[in-house]
């Protein structure tokens, strides 16, 4: 429950990063709004991006894993459809705002010391 919590909290402060650094990332609310996208966020990659992901695995591989960045993209594009106060000005900026949003994800989990998963499976 708490790793959720941390997983949520991340994903807001990504966003808010995101659209603080990056001009074509918009969000209308209060930081109320920024935990319900999210929220948002971490249920399509909990449920939406390992199907992508797996479907893209060949674009994946032959990229190096710089495919894998498009996949966040998307994923970022579709919790703006499903957002009505969250808009992303392009292809370029929703790339950027994955890779921001990553990087303050993996700032956060750091900070809160949480293990990365190949740590946790080794026990």
């Amino acid at each position: 429950m708490i790793r959720a919590a941390i997983q949520i909290l991340a994903n807001s402060v990504g966003l808010l990063v995101a659209a603080h650094l990056l001009p074509g990332i918009h969000y209308e609310g209060s930081f109320a709004y920024l935990l319900l996208a999210g929220l948002v966020i971490g249920l399509i990659n909990l449920l939406v991006r390992p199907i992508v992901a797996f479907f893209s695995f060949p674009l994946i591989v032959l990229t190096l894993g710089l495919f894998y960045l498009v996949v966040n993209a998307l994923m970022l594009y579709l919790a703006a459809a499903l957002l009505s106060g969250l808009s992303i000005d392009g292809c370029g900026q929703a790339i950027l705002g994955a890779l921001i949003m990553g990087l303050v994800n993996w700032a956060v989990r750091l900070v809160a010391g949480e293990e990365p998963a190949d740590r946790r499976r080794a026990r």
